[in-house]
């Protein structure tokens, strides 16, 4: 786990295509926090449902949420994808070198 004291894996939590849709939603919100009926609003399946998608998101560190009143306001805390981010990098930069060593093996069959 790192520093922001994680329940859950990041990587187990954006496996999942809800959880993936979830963090876009919050992501691309005009308002920076979103309420938990306008996030149930986009998918089909009950308030229930989508709150323990966001519970699991929130374990991850990718979810800040804060009570106003009866309603609870969801926002995204995009740091932990770094973690992701750097990983993809990796591997990245892993198949850049594989496809630039088959480019060069291709052209030296050519010749």
């Amino acid at each position: 786990m790192n520093e922001n004291n994680q329940l859950r894996d990041v990587f187990d939590a954006i496996a999942d295509p809800t959880r993936r849709r979830l963090i876009r939603l919050l992501a691309e919100a005009k308002e920076k926090e979103v309420p938990l009926h306008e996030l149930t609003e986009q998918f089909q399946m009950g308030r229930t449902a989508v709150s323990k998608h966001l519970t699991i998101l929130k374990e991850a560190g990718l979810v800040l949420d804060r009570k106003v009143g009866r309603e609870t306001r969801y926002r995204l805390n995009a740091a932990p994808l770094r973690e992701v981010q750097d990983w993809v990098a990796f591997y990245s930069s892993f198949w850049s070198a594989n496809m630039l060593r088959l480019n060069q093996l291709l052209e030296e069959e050519e010749e």
